[in-house]
Parts: structure tokens; C-alpha cells; sequence
């Protein structure tokens, strides 16, 4: 087991699925973490529940809204004074397509690219400013394997947004690795998440036959991978992408 004793983590997202998941991993290993969610608030504060007020806490903001992500990561600091690693896992992924209206077009690609990448590039932006004080920590940033393959013609706008998460990623590691802020990605292929349920049931077999082990990701290896990450124990890896889909697409 890796030990984190001593870090605070700001999960963002950290209510359902990948989040949680990495929330309850990143706890188990000792650490603290901050819960934010978006509209699940009762979700979140069950998670702190279950964990121990002492070890979490739960921080509503909704990232939609210009200027939400910069205004969560100052006051995740205020909770302990300090934040030493963030997680930006939370993400959207609504259907839209050229087939569709225009307004409709726009509003989904702009609110898309809001949560996605404008709220991360804030989070982000307020972390290396913290970070810069505290002598260094490290960016955890969830991107997926459609910023790399692609994704169907009615997630062009989310596979846009991840893609431009990993340049984001990368530019920071080579930005700011000589201040010993490190910026690291992860993207998973399918992840079995309450919210790809439907999708998965509904499409099982495609999804079976295009991923060589069989299966989806369980959001459990998400979360592993970034407590390896948080621990530091890769210092020299900064800037890379984790792949984790069961080989449906390998670079």
C-alpha cells in the first residue's frame, strides 16, 4: 500500500464514479482529501461520512460557471492551508451533433469546453501559484483515450476537450518541472461508472469486441493510478499519459 500520510488532495468530481472511487483510494492510503462535487451533494457527504470528517471533507462548486474552479481551489486550501496534489476528474460528456441545430451545437460544445478545459486550465492555474509557495506538488489531470483515437461523431466536442487537457498536461510538466511542480495525465477507455451504465448495457457486445481483455476499466484502477502519481514516486515521469483501456488503443 502507498502511503500519503501527510498530503491534502483536492478531488474534483470526487462524488461518483472515477472520483469516489479515487477519493475512498486516496484516503485509504492516508491522505485528506477534499470532496468537491457539482450537483451531488448528497453523495459527497456520505463519502466524508464513511471516511471520517477528520480525513475529509466535501466542497460544493459548479463548473459550469466562469471563475467557479479558481474560487474551489482557494478555498480547498483554506481547509487544512494547503492543498499538495490535484485531481481534476470532473468532467462532462453531453451529445451533440452537426446534425443538430446550431444553438444547440454551441451551447453544448461551449459548455463542454467550460467544465472540461477552461475549469481545469483555472485549477490548475491557481495550483502552480500555491504550489510555487510550497516549494512544488504535483497535477493529476483525467483526459481519456478519445483525446488520442477519437471519439463518435456526437462526442467530437469532449474528445476536443481531453485532447486539449493533455496538451495542457504536458505543457505544464515542461513549464514548470524546474520549480518541482509535476503535471501527469490519465485516460481511461470505458470506465464502469454510474454514468456509462446505459451506454455500456446497450452496447456490451461492440464494446467487448473492441477492448482485447473483455471488459471496461474498473474505476478502482483509475484511482490506483493516481495514488501512484500522488505519492511522488514517479518524479521523473511528469508530462506523460497513463493509458488505461484493456489495449483497445494502444500509442
Amino acid at each position: 500500500m502507498l502511503n500519503l500520510t501527510g498530503k491534502v488532495v483536492l478531488v474534483t468530481g470526487g462524488s461518483r464514479g472515477i472520483g469516489e472511487a479515487t477519493s475512498r483510494t486516496l484516503t485509504a492510503a492516508g491522505a485528506k482529501v477534499i470532496v468537491h462535487y457539482g450537483h451531488s451533494a448528497d453523495e459527497a457527504h456520505r463519502i466524508v461520512q464513511d471516511i471520517g470528517r477528520e480525513q475529509a471533507t466535501a466542497l460544493g462548486a459548479d463548473l459550469t460557471q466562469a471563475g467557479a474552479g479558481a474560487a474551489l481551489f482557494r478555498e480547498a486550501v483554506a481547509w487544512q492551508g494547503r492543498v499538495d496534489v490535484l485531481v481534476n476528474n470532473a468532467g462532462i460528456a453531453p451529445s451533440v451533433s452537426v446534425d443538430d441545430p446550431l444553438d444547440e451545437w454551441s451551447i453544448t460544445w461551449a459548455r463542454t469546453l467550460q467544465v472540461n478545459l477552461m475549469a481545469v486550465a483555472d485549477l490548475c492555474r491557481e495550483a502552480i501559484l500555491h504550489f510555487r509557495t510550497r516549494q512544488g506538488g504535483i497535477l493529476i489531470n483525467i483526459a481519456s483515450r478519445a483525446a488520442f483515437r477519437g471519439d463518435n461523431p456526437d462526442a467530437m466536442h469532449y474528445a476536443a476537450s481531453k485532447g486539449a487537457v493533455v496538451a495542457l498536461t504536458r505543457s505544464i510538466a515542461r513549464g514548470y518541472a524546474h520549480e518541482n511542480i509535476l503535471s501527469y495525465a490519465v485516460a481511461p477507455g470505458w470506465v464502469r461508472t454510474d454514468m456509462a451504465a446505459a451506454y455500456l448495457r446497450e452496447h456490451a457486445a461492440e464494446i467487448a469486441r473492441d477492448i482485447p481483455m473483455g471488459d471496461v476499466v474498473p474505476p478502482e484502477e483509475v484511482a490506483n493510478t493516481v495514488a501512484f502519481l500522488a505519492s511522488g514516486l514517479a518524479r521523473h515521469m511528469t508530462g506523460a499519459t497513463l493509458d488505461l483501456n484493456g489495449a483497445s488503443y494502444t500509442r
